[in-house]
């Protein structure tokens, strides 16, 4: 893995682990400012679509965030659309990181 902060490389195991217990294409994880994290994976139902990345974001501010430090998405593609808008909507300046599903970073 590049080198990162501990922090951020925590994110990375919650969020591969997340991916793995769901059995989904996507983990992600996010941390507020407050140091709180955000762990979700992506839902696919016919009423909604949701990046793992939105995902943790919403969670995120529904508990009362309203700036995030970092951001991190395990899977083959990076969520470079809707997620990345929704962190960039929050904090604009917030790190985020894209691993391969072995946690290593893109």
């Amino acid at each position: 893995m590049t080198e990162v902060p501990v922090e951020d490389a925590k994110l990375v195991t919650l969020a591969r682990a997340a991916r793995a217990r769901a059995g989904s294409r996507q983990g992600a994880a996010v941390r507020d400012a407050d140091g709180r994290t955000y762990v979700a994976v992506g839902v696919v139902l016919a009423s909604l679509q949701l990046t793992a990345l939105q995902l943790a974001v919403a969670m995120a501010v529904s508990s009362g965030a309203s700036q995030l430090a970092a951001a991190v998405v395990v899977g083959a593609e990076p969520d470079a659309g809707p997620g990345l808008h929704a962190l960039r909507d929050v904090t604009p300046e917030a790190v985020s990181y894209h691993a391969d599903p072995d946690g290593t970073l893109r």
